[in-house]
């Protein structure tokens, strides 16, 4: 481990070096973020996943920065033409760019008009210039000609080319003109003559300039996307003559005859080589910041949808709505289990309301049906109100709208026809809309996180770097809320902490073979996980009833040895989880002199403690539940200042859309979310969260409402 490395991340991301140093140790040594973050607080100081993964990445970027640095100052070496002082600002050089600044001059040059110039022998000329001589004629320039350098006109402007490269090469005027891009440069967009915006997307963009420091991540994206569809024409605006007169002040240092070469040396250097890179380069950068910050907002939305508290011990009935195919209906017991699929046809062309409502009141107290899920999409609306009809005339059942993004992505795809053979697309999504609503982590794990339609711009960015994000996000879900291990599905048990394809088929496999799994340490003795799988996996792995009470816990196998100790120091035993006894002992005890008494340290022990106490607590219960309905909203419903209740569907940097019962999401725009100053509606708002809110606008013909979290009675 190099420890200027672990000293500069601990500066940058307020850690101490300590736990640097463990994170790295127990990755280098095959330990995952989840079991880190989880089993070895006492060594990391309780750093959670999304800090060990920022150590992680952190401490790559830099080793990886550090053999570049090393590259550099080798393949300068390797020309003789290092010095002391180059080796010093490659090595002080914090950011890639800056090294690859040093580096320009000495790197092989593809063919450019320097180079030809110099090819032709004008480089002494050019140096001549540089030299800014007290007297400088034709006889001096006349020596340079040859056969490619037919007059004095050639040979000038040959220099002037090569003077150009030089200063466009040199690393301490490119830092200065950065940073004056960045603090004074102004993102500009024009539509473009002749172009085709025929729903006027980009409308905003058409003649819009915001400067560089302050742009939005959404604003970048877009002006992007909208000039990548040959919409826009974009260009970063800045005063030239600034940078101009900059260059000048630092190159020409006396009064010279050639000072009129070197004046036109730099405004060809200026224009044609560094203008152009580095707007490239500040572009990139942007959107490479824009990027990372919208798939930051993808992430924390993903994070909210996923977490979502199951509704438990429940029946449903999935409603997928549609017209000319008809409605499909699934219907769901509490642990899930199909035990009726039906098509109705409320809607056009065949219109038949009543019988639809029949069908449904018959499966509603045939079934005991505690809740009807909608699917958001196509002919919802109706499909709302042909639900709200019929539960006016049945008591005790409510429904809720549930979003349908990914669902026919999974309907199609491989595991949705092995776990539903017989029945069709449009069947299978019923099933996936009542088992969002069931339990949505346990179904949304089967969907590529990209089709669950929570981002901003999710196209616009690095598809790699988007799906290891959020790769590590549901993972992340995974392993906080913990699997039943006789009950979770391939497709969940592929985000558990260390399991492997061959793992997970062996799990399936014995549990098809045996019925069900008894306790932890089974999986370890019938060689269905081999030493560091099992210490890896475990503790996010639940045996529900079986032989040993700790088994349905968070407490880890390593940990079973303390936590008897501590039970039995208290007169308890593993009968007591979760009793009334238990919890009042715990609440006595001194945790602090305990810690020290059994040799447990407090990390752990508070951990055990919470455990016991709440051995088969959900993580997710903290998070609030979807709203449940029984009567429909439209658009007509509405007046300006109504009070009303929402589910946040997605946070964006501009603003949130709320689900109010409406076909489309009303928005609450960033301005209106408080009072308060915040950077992003993320500061206050995530995905799942229920809120009051107000309606200050509605425009009909587009069919959108505003919103506002402000109430307006307390202005």
């Amino acid at each position: 481990m190099n420890k200027d490395i672990i000293n500069e991340i601990s500066a940058e991301i307020n850690v101490d070096t300590k736990g640097i140093e463990s994170v790295l140790k127990l990755l280098s040594e095959g330990n995952t973020i989840p079991f880190i973050a989880r089993y070895r607080k006492e060594a990391t100081g309780a750093l959670d996943e999304e800090q060990i993964r920022v150590i992680n990445e952190h401490y790559e970027y830099q080793v990886n920065l550090l053999k570049r640095k090393e590259d550099v100052i080798r393949l300068i070496d390797e020309k003789g033409l290092l010095t002391d002082e180059i080796k010093n600002n490659v090595m002080d050089a914090k950011k890639l760019v800056e090294i690859e600044d040093i580096y320009a001059p000495f790197k092989e040059k593809k063919k450019t008009k320097a180079t030809e110039a110099i090819k032709n022998g004008l480089e002494p000329l050019a140096k001549i210039i540089m030299s800014f001589p007290t007297t400088f004629n034709n006889e001096i320039i006349k020596k340079y000609l040859n056969e490619n350098v037919k007059n004095e006109e050639d040979a000038i402007e040959g220099a002037k080319y090569i003077i150009a490269e030089w200063i466009s090469d040199n690393a301490y005027y490119r830092k200065w003109i950065r940073n004056y891009y960045y603090k004074n440069g102004i993102m500009t967009s024009k539509l473009k003559k002749n172009a085709n915006d025929e729903n006027k997307v980009y409308e905003m963009y058409y003649d819009f300039n915001e400067s560089v420091k302050h742009i939005k991540p959404h604003r970048v994206l877009a002006i992007n996307r909208g000039e990548e569809e040959k919409i826009l024409n974009v260009s970063i605006e800045v005063n030239k003559d600034d940078i101009e007169n900059y260059l000048q002040s630092k190159i020409i240092k006396k009064e010279s005859p050639v000072n009129n070469y070197i004046l036109d040396a730099i405004k060809d250097s200026y224009k044609r080589l560094i203008a152009p890179s580095l707007e490239r380069e500040i572009r990139s950068d942007l959107t490479e910041k824009s990027e990372d910050k919208s798939i930051e907002v993808f992430k924390e939305n993903l994070e909210n949808l996923l977490l979502i508290p199951p509704m438990k011990e429940k029946n449903v009935l999935g409603f997928d709505p549609a017209y000319r195919t008809g409605c499909k209906l699934a219907v769901l017991d509490s642990t899930s289990k199909v035990l009726n699929i039906s098509v109705i046809y409320p809607h056009e062309p065949k219109n038949e309301w009543e019988k639809s409502k029949q069908v449904i009141k018959d499966l509603i107290n045939k079934y005991k049906i505690d809740i009807v899920a909608i699917g958001n999409g196509t002919a919802s609306r109706e499909s709302e109100k042909l639900v709200s009809e019929t539960l006016k005339e049945i008591k005790g059942c409510k429904y809720a709208i549930v979003s349908e993004a990914g669902a026919s992505v999974y309907s199609a795809s491989p595991l949705a026809i092995s776990e539903f053979p017989d029945l069709t697309v449009e069947k299978r999504s019923a099933i996936s809309i009542a088992r969002r609503l069931q339990d949505p982590l346990n179904e949304l794990v089967k969907i590529d996180p990209k089709s669950i339609g929570v981002g901003q711009y999710q196209h616009d960015v690095s598809q790699k770097k988007l799906s290891e994000s959020l790769d590590f996000t549901v993972s992340k879900c995974v392993n906080n809320v913990g699997v039943n291990i006789n009950t979770a599905s391939p497709s969940i048990l592929k985000y558990i902490s260390g399991l492997t394809k061959s793992n997970i088929d062996k799990i399936i496999k014995y549990r098809e073979e045996n019925g069900k799994i008894k306790s932890r340490e089974e999986l370890k003795k019938k060689k269905l996980l081999n030493d560091k799988v099992f210490e890896q996996s475990i503790g996010f792995m639940r045996v529900i009833d079986g032989d040993n009470p700790l088994d349905m816990t968070n407490i880890h196998t390593e940990s079973y040895d303390k936590t008897l100790k501590l039970l039995k120091h208290l007169n308890l035993t593993t009968n007591d989880l979760g009793s009334e006894k238990l919890i009042q002992e715990l609440n006595k005890a001194d945790i602090t002199s305990l810690s020290k008494e059994l040799d447990i340290d407090l990390y752990t022990l508070n951990d055990i403690i919470d455990s016991l106490k709440q051995p088969t607590r959900d993580y997710r219960d903290d998070f609030q539940t979807p709203v449940l309905k029984s009567d429909i909203l439209t658009i007509d419903n509405l007046s300006i200042g109504m009070k009303l209740e929402g589910t946040i569907r997605n946070v964006v940097d501009f603003g949130a859309f709320v689900d109010i019962g409406l076909h489309n999401d009303g928005l609450i725009h960033i301005s209106k979310i408080t009072d308060k100053y915040i950077k992003h509606p993320s500061e206050v708002l995530s995905v799942g969260d229920i809120v009051n809110c107000y309606v200050i606008e509605i425009n009909k013909e587009k069919e959108k409402v505003s919103l506002s979290l402000i109430d307006p009675n307390n202005k």
